[in-house]
């Protein structure tokens, strides 16, 4: 279980050092993560001006709203986040809960209005059948739309659904009137950099506490991913 880190032993703590040792460190340690942001920033401006593909076919999805298609998941705005969610046979936690990881990231998502704000909209694609999406979607006490592409190739065709099992993604989409375009892609940890978790636990001491991370000797570590728990199944003893 996650609790287990907090009592591993032992645990070898970051040496102590006066405040003008910490401040040289410090300052030698932002200076690298200005450099890091500066090569994100760089990255970002590359990636909008990367080519697209047109979407040529029709698609028809499910939500609460009855049937829909992926224009009008753009909800009227230009450009669409489509969130990959790992719901279906092969998913871990399947029939009746999706993927613990998936449910991380989406406990992340923030408030829509801010993405809206800039001609945004998000929505979460699944192949599970609306009725298990809205069952879970309601034990998590989400409200981020929702769809079910159970009834067409979309997950098969975007290569989310294959013969070993459902992988997880996130589509960039931009739309220029009824025409859809298929703009970016990222998977594996490309997604999780979008999270506020890993975000701030990889400025904390003891990191992520996985076993892949460099880490000094002596910081709890776990293998990848077997802390991940869905919001409502950590406890503590």
């Amino acid at each position: 279980m996650a609790d287990e880190l907090l009592t591993a032993e032992p645990l070898v703590l970051p040496p102590v050092v006066s405040e003008a040792e910490w401040r040289r460190a410090h300052d030698e340690l932002l200076a690298k993560e200005k450099a890091a942001t500066r090569a994100r920033d760089a990255l970002a401006a590359e990636r909008r001006r990367q080519p697209m593909v047109r979407i040529e076919k029709t698609y028809i999805f499910e939500n609460a709203k009855g049937e829909v298609s992926l224009l009008d998941l753009f909800e009227g705005r230009r450009q669409l986040i489509v969130y990959h969610f790992m719901f279906g046979p092969g998913a871990h936690g399947w029939p009746d809960s999706g993927c613990p990881g998936c449910s991380m990231f989406v406990d992340q998502v923030g408030h829509l209005a801010h993405l809206n704000a800039r001609d945004a909209s998000f929505a979460l694609v699944s192949i599970a059948p609306l009725a298990k999406i809205e069952t879970y979607r309601k034990r998590m006490g989400w409200n981020i739309p929702w769809a079910s592409s159970a009834a067409s190739d979309f997950n098969r065709d975007f290569g989310m659904t294959t013969d070993q099992g459902e992988k997880h993604g996130l589509s960039l989409f931009l739309r220029d009137g009824d025409r859809v375009y298929r703009t970016y892609f990222t998977t594996q940890r490309g997604v999780e950099a979008l999270g506020s978790v890993w975000t701030f636990l990889d400025l904390t001491p003891f990191g992520r506490q996985e076993a892949w991370e460099d880490s000094p000797e002596g910081r709890p570590q776990t293998e990848p991913y077997a802390w991940w728990r869905r919001h409502d199944e950590y406890t503590r003893e």
